[in-house]
């Protein structure tokens, strides 16, 4: 029997509440919506290019959007040294480019795993804390979700085009 990307049960979307919860609950959101995505899709399919010679994949923006995860709330804000899981320094497009079938089931529970590390992780910090981000720049917690929640907007855009022109689903 062939893997296939489950079903997902996304969440309403955030209304009126704390700031942050409200952030936590956006990224939820968009983290559920890239996952519907590719529900019930095959690894074959999850790794149709969307336009060659585009490397846009759904399973390479699953890769992706794990390293961005541990890259922005372990790496960079902790100061952990988890090592990447996809990037590499002759490749830094590893991500997308080295997506196979035969790994799409370990790579979604990479995902969700790196999404259960990062929540729990930043569970006592304060959204004003800070760190040295990149070009010295002094960045907080804040500034994370935000990035993250535009992150996966964009990349959530284009899931919906490869998600239509894999086999004509369409939807928010």
């Amino acid at each position: 029997m062939t893997w296939i990307a489950p079903q997902i049960e996304r969440r309403d979307m955030p209304t009126a509440s704390g700031e942050r919860e409200m952030l936590q609950r956006w990224l939820d959101w968009h983290r559920e919506t890239l996952l519907s995505k590719c529900a019930g899709l095959t690894p074959d399919q999850l790794v149709t290019a969307s336009a060659p010679p585009s490397n846009l994949t759904l399973l390479g923006l699953v890769r992706h959007m794990t390293e961005v995860e541990r890259s922005w709330f372990r790496q960079r804000f902790l100061g952990e040294q988890t090592g990447d899981l996809y990037f590499r320094a002759d490749n830094q497009d590893a991500d997308f480019e080295d997506a196979a079938p035969a790994g799409a089931e370990a790579d979604f529970a990479a995902f969700r795993a790196e999404i259960v590390s990062c929540d729990a992780a930043m569970t006592d910090h304060g959204l004003d804390e800070t760190f040295a981000g990149p070009r010295d720049r002094t960045l907080n917690l804040r500034w994370i979700y935000v990035h993250l929640i535009e992150e996966y907007a964009r990349h959530n855009g284009h899931a919906d085009l490869l998600r239509e022109r894999i086999d004509g689903a369409t939807g928010d």
